[in-house]
């Protein structure tokens, strides 16, 4: 039980004690001035009240504080720019996080704990203005694993496209991209080796389950069922949930998650492409034949209504036939002048 509390202490991130640098800064640079006058004083000084001891002591003091305290106090010193934190420990144990911008003197004797695996390969990270991360192709690195200092930013994961097998068993070409931040540095550090590459792997895991509940399309387009072309918005909501879910334990936020790439795998492309193509064109021929319908309808009934010809039901027949086939056909009609009686 003493084990379980003592674990929740150290995961959860709490503001580590500090001061204010700046003025630490300057006593830190009188402590300077007034050792170095102090050796100097000792040496050229002809005479302190008779004694040698007195001397050699005084001189010690000022090297002990010109090259022992000085630089413990000035390793105390931490210069944090905006959005960006340390998460210190002091001798293996967790004793707070600093964040914010500015000049902090903390404990001297605490150290900032690395986080992430530097060696992390095939994540590729990105600050919201486009820089790609520490495993980018353009080489502008965020500083991801890289560095002492943990990004606070909004970043984006951009996974690979990922071919995988959709409701329907059919293979789908897809790609994600995630935004996402550290909330919780303590987490991001003590709980997972290397937080980047552990959202990626999340990010690959929950994108996998959510592919599989989905079609990729459906052919009678049928109004309640979800689909991955159809219904993007929602199954990017149902992806961002289940990455949040998973991703708790390392201390990120998803802010988004956006599908940024879709289409059939290479071997099926083609036979979904004629599968496309057919119902389109059986969309279109629904289409003129319902119009060309309508069209001999309103025909025959201004051919009644003016008392132009009496056609019997055998020359109707013939009559709706020529005009269907005119109306529906694929080339310009022929058309043939009868001279003659049509009787």
């Amino acid at each position: 039980m003493e084990n379980k509390v003592r674990q929740e202490k150290v995961y959860e991130e709490f503001e580590v004690k500090h001061k204010a640098g700046l003025p630490i800064l300057l006593l830190n640079i009188l402590l300077i001035l007034a050792a170095i006058t102090l050796i100097l004083w000792t040496i050229f000084a002809s005479d302190i009240e008779g004694t040698t001891g007195l001397r050699t002591v005084l001189m010690i003091k000022g090297i002990i504080i010109l090259v022992i305290i000085v630089p413990i106090i000035f390793a105390g010193l931490k210069i944090l720019p905006p959005n960006e934190a340390l998460v210190l420990t002091l001798f293996g144990k967790y004793v707070g996080t600093l964040k914010g911008a500015g000049y902090y003197f903390v404990n001297p004797f605490v150290g900032a704990v690395k986080p992430g695996n530097e060696n992390s390969a095939g994540v590729q990270l990105k600050l919201e203005d486009g820089n790609i991360g520490a495993t980018g192709s353009n080489g502008n690195a965020v500083q991801i694993g890289a560095n002492k200092k943990i990004s606070l930013k909004a970043l984006t994961l951009n996974n690979e496209r990922q071919k995988i097998n959709d409701l329907m068993g059919n293979p789908i070409n897809i790609g994600v991209v995630v935004i996402w931040r550290v909330v919780n540095t303590a987490k991001a550090v003590f709980n997972v080796d290397d937080y980047a590459e552990y959202l990626s792997i999340q990010c690959d895991s929950a994108l996998r389950n959510t592919v599989r509940l989905y079609p990729y399309d459906t052919a009678n387009e049928e109004e309640n069922e979800k689909t991955l072309r159809g219904s993007s918005q929602e199954i990017a909501e149902n992806l961002k949930l289940e990455i949040q879910e998973k991703v708790d334990i390392a201390g990120l936020e998803i802010i988004e998650a956006r599908i940024t790439h879709l289409s059939y795998s290479s071997e099926i492309a083609a036979a979904m492409l004629q599968r496309q193509q057919a119902s389109a064109i059986i969309d279109a021929r629904q289409m003129i034949v319902e119009g060309a319908v309508g069209m001999v309808e309103m025909a025959l009934s201004r051919l009644n209504e003016k008392d132009i010809v009496h056609l019997d039901e055998e020359r109707k027949a013939a009559m709706v036939s020529n005009l269907l086939v005119v109306l529906c056909g694929n080339r310009d009609a022929q058309p043939i002048v009868n001279s003659g009686s049509i009787y």
